[in-house]
C-alpha cells in the first residue's frame, strides 16, 4: 500500500463512520416520533405497492437493523423488524423507500436495469480487484509484466466503481418516489415528511461517500500505474 491509498482508506473511513454514526442517531430519534396515521411499516409497505398497482411483492420481515432491503429476484420487500412493527416515521420513512425501489423494478426505471445487469460482474470484480491490484504492485520490481497486472486489477476495480456510481440515482430515485408518495397519500404530514426526508438523506449520504471513496481510489491507481509505466 501507498501512502496515498492509506491516507485516502483512512479518511473516507472516518469520513463513513461519521456519516453512520449520524444515520443510526437520526433513525433512532425518529423512531420516537410516531406516525400520525398509526399504520406500521409492514402497512405502509403494503399500502404503497397497492397504490402502484404492484400486486405480486411480498412484504416480510429480516433479521438485523437497518437490514432493509428490496430483493428483485424473489419480489419481496425486506424490512428489520424496528421498520417492519414500527409506527413510527423512520419505520414509514424506510419502508416506503423499499417500495420505492420495488416501483422502480415494476416501471423497468433505466437506472435500475442497468444496475441489475451489472451484478454478475461486480461479483466477481469485488472478489478479485484488490487481490489483483495487491499482486501488482508486488510484482512492480519484475517490470512489464507487473504492469499488465496492476492494469487488470483496476479495470475490475473501476467495473466495481462504475456500480457504486449507478446506485447513487437508484437511492436518490428511490427516495423521491416515497417522499412524493408519502406526502401525496398524507401518510407522513407536515414535520413528520420533513423528518422523514432528513432520515433518507443520511441513508442516501452513506451511498455518496462510498461512491466518492471508491473513485478516489480508482484515481489513485491509475496515478499509481501512470508513474510506474513511464519508469
Amino acid at each position: 500500500m501507498t501512502p496515498g491509498i492509506i491516507i485516502i482508506s483512512l479518511v473516507f473511513m472516518l469520513i463513513g463512520m461519521v456519516v453512520q454514526f449520524r444515520l443510526k442517531s437520526k433513525f433512532a430519534m425518529y423512531g420516537k416520533v410516531p406516525l400520525s396515521s398509526g399504520l406500521s411499516g409492514k402497512e405502509i409497505a403494503e399500502k404503497m405497492l397497492r397504490d402502484n398497482g404492484i400486486y405480486d411483492v411480498q412484504v416480510v420481515s429480516v433479521n438485523g437493523f437497518l437490514s432493509d432491503h428490496y430483493d428483485p429476484t424473489k419480489k419481496t420487500v425486506n424490512l428489520s423488524p424496528d421498520v417492519y412493527a414500527g409506527r413510527s416515521v423512520s419505520a414509514a420513512a424506510v419502508a416506503a423507500h423499499e417500495c420505492g425501489h420495488a416501483v422502480q423494478h415494476a416501471t423497468a426505471y433505466s437506472m435500475l436495469m442497468l444496475r441489475s445487469k451489472m451484478v454478475p460482474a461486480v461479483q466477481v470484480s469485488s472478489n478479485l480487484a484488490q487481490w489483483v491490484i495487491l499482486a501488482g504492485l508486488g510484482l512492480f520490481t519484475f517490470g512489464g509484466g507487473s504492469q499488465v497486472v496492476l492494469l487488470i486489477g483496476i479495470v475490475l476495480f473501476a467495473v466495481s466503481t462504475l456500480f457504486s456510481v449507478i446506485t447513487l440515482p437508484v437511492e436518490f430515485d428511490a427516495s423521491a418516489r416515497a417522499l412524493k408518495w408519502l406526502e401525496t397519500t398524507n401518510m407522513a404530514r407536515g414535520a413528520e415528511h420533513d423528518k422523514a426526508k432528513d432520515a433518507l438523506k443520511w441513508a442516501a449520504l452513506t451511498y455518496v461517500v462510498a461512491a466518492l471513496a471508491s473513485i478516489a481510489m480508482l484515481v489513485q491507481y491509475i496515478l499509481i500505474y501512470q508513474g510506474r509505466s513511464r519508469d
